[in-house]
């Protein structure tokens, strides 16, 4: 495979594939295996993991990547093999989270800042040894009107260093993918969601320019334009679609290597259905498509549940939503594929 920056970011993006986020945190997982009645142990992690790199169905065909968490860069699978080995044997790229997560701008009650920065140039090189070839860092952006969050203090703070992990990925051989994440979660209407994502977007691509990162050998990992969850609005995929674009085509330089959306709290069927009316209303002048966590994974964990004679049915859970995704990635996705699985 090449190693050039831009030839990875193209594989990332090709093909209606997306990407595979199992970088949960150790607590995050361990939320997750709760509600499926499992302890959370460095084997259980791995199985559980290993359960979804080795269905080879969904990976080849659907998969071009997997974002890692640092404990499964550096774990191996019951009969020895490296997790990574596994996921390359697929076909798919090894990537890895790098950020420290988000911590309280000083000085801005309800901002955050995302930590991570110190380091970053030796953990990068380590990461590169074990087969890592992309990275993601995530910002959090949160919107609270009334509390007058975000500031364009924490928007700019998150947007500089997201350029400064960026250039140094792009250093170390490594794709990075930034990710500047404004959330659902508040009561916000869609056309807040679209403003506040309009002027993060606008900050990230000046910061990006400034700290002269390779545009072609970058992922955007954006929001979609949606309805924060607590204003009781659900946003049609049509209209997330036309607001998205819109706000893109503004902000977001052809240039750049792909675009990969997070799902962000969405359902999994939301997610998929909102990314096809996205991919339906092109072409466009990125490739968009998908790099979602729990979008993915919730069905395949709930069919688990930790027990070895469930691996099937949970792997054909997870080729059943990668194959969902793939196929709105295309635009060719329809909601009675849904039912005939």
């Amino acid at each position: 495979m090449s190693e050039r920056l831009e030839d990875i970011a193209a594989a990332m993006v090709a093909d209606g594939k997306g990407l595979l986020a199992a970088d949960e945190s150790s607590g995050t997982i361990k939320k997750r295996f709760d509600v499926i009645g499992v302890e959370s142990t460095a084997d259980s992690r791995r199985d559980y993991r290993e359960m979804m790199f080795r269905a080879s169905d969904a990976m080849t065909k659907y998969i071009s990547g997997v974002i890692l968490y640092d404990e499964t860069i550096h774990q191996n699978a019951a009969d020895g093999t490296p997790l990574v080995d596994i996921i390359k044997a697929s076909g798919a790229i090894p990537g890895i989270k790098v950020d420290a997560g988000a911590k309280p701008l000083a000085a801005f009650p309800g901002d955050t800042i995302t930590e991570g920065l110190d380091g970053l140039r030796e953990r990068l090189a380590e990461y590169y040894k074990l087969g890592a070839r992309f990275a993601k860092w995530r910002a959090v952006i949160d919107i609270d009107v009334a509390k007058g969050v975000p500031s364009a203090t924490s928007i700019g703070s998150n947007a500089h260093a997201l350029a400064r992990y960026a250039a140094l990925c792009q250093e170390a051989g490594i794709v990075p993918i930034v990710e500047p994440e404004v959330l659902m979660d508040g009561a916000h209407d869609i056309d807040i969601c679209y403003e506040i994502s309009k002027a993060t977007l606008t900050k990230l691509y000046t910061e990006l320019y400034a700290a002269r990162v390779v545009l072609e050998g970058t992922i955007l990992k954006p929001n979609m334009i949606l309805a924060g969850k607590k204003s009781g609005k659900v946003s049609s995929p049509d209209e997330v679609a036309e607001k998205t674009i819109k706000l893109f085509r503004e902000t977001v330089p052809a240039a750049i290597g792909g675009i990969a959306f997070l799902s962000g709290g969405q359902t999994d069927e939301q997610a998929t259905a909102n990314l096809n009316a996205i991919n339906a209303i092109g072409p466009h002048p990125w490739t968009l498509t998908f790099s979602y966590g729990r979008a993915l994974q919730a069905a395949p964990q709930k069919a688990w549940s930790g027990k070895a004679a469930n691996v099937a049915a949970a792997q054909a859970a997870f080729a059943h939503r990668a194959h969902m995704n793939h196929l709105a990635a295309l635009g060719q996705w329809q909601p009675t594929l849904e039912q005939a699985a």
